[in-house]
């Protein structure tokens, strides 16, 4: 399945649609207005939360999000590394071992989950808003997406 993430140009709370190929919905992403940890939730068509992403309150050297599932409960925390030239994310707290992995000079990245790759992530270029294309299982599709979010907003994180 592959899908088109794409932060909203005029959106207070910092929403994202969620696209198919078709250019149909198929999740939404909801940004809280006046939200300090950038907080967010992946919601599907029905308007039920599946997960949400927010920024750790304080960083210092590594950046982080955390992912929480729908019944808020802690499930994941998403950091980069101190120095992070090859755009690697560590997923701690899930119960599979998840990496992310790119490098410095693409602009795509693939999801790895115990050894197998399980989504990859392409940057689009547009000097407008930020915009990825995931391919996952529909699945994964979910989880994949919260990833996707809980790296731009630790990514915006560091920008700022």
């Amino acid at each position: 399945m592959k899908v088109y993430v794409k932060n909203k140009l005029f959106s207070i709370g910092g929403s994202s649609s969620v696209l198919n190929e078709n250019k149909e919905p198929v999740y939404n992403v909801k940004g809280k207005w006046l939200s300090f940890t950038r907080k967010k939730r992946i919601c599907d068509l029905d308007g039920n939360v599946l997960y949400t992403v927010r920024n750790k309150w304080f960083n210092w050297f590594v950046h982080s999000a955390y992912i929480y599932d729908a019944n808020k409960n802690k499930i994941a925390k998403v950091k980069d590394k101190w120095f992070n030239v090859k755009r690697e994310y560590i997923i701690e707290g899930y119960e599979s071992e998840i990496s992310i992995q790119g490098n410095f000079f693409s602009l795509t990245s693939e999801i790895i989950r115990n050894n197998e790759v399980i989504g990859t992530i392409r940057r689009q270029i547009t000097f407008i808003q930020d915009a990825f294309e995931v391919e996952a299982s529909e699945e994964d599709m979910p989880f994949v997406i919260a990833l996707v979010i809980a790296i731009d907003n630790i990514t915006d994180k560091k920008r700022r």
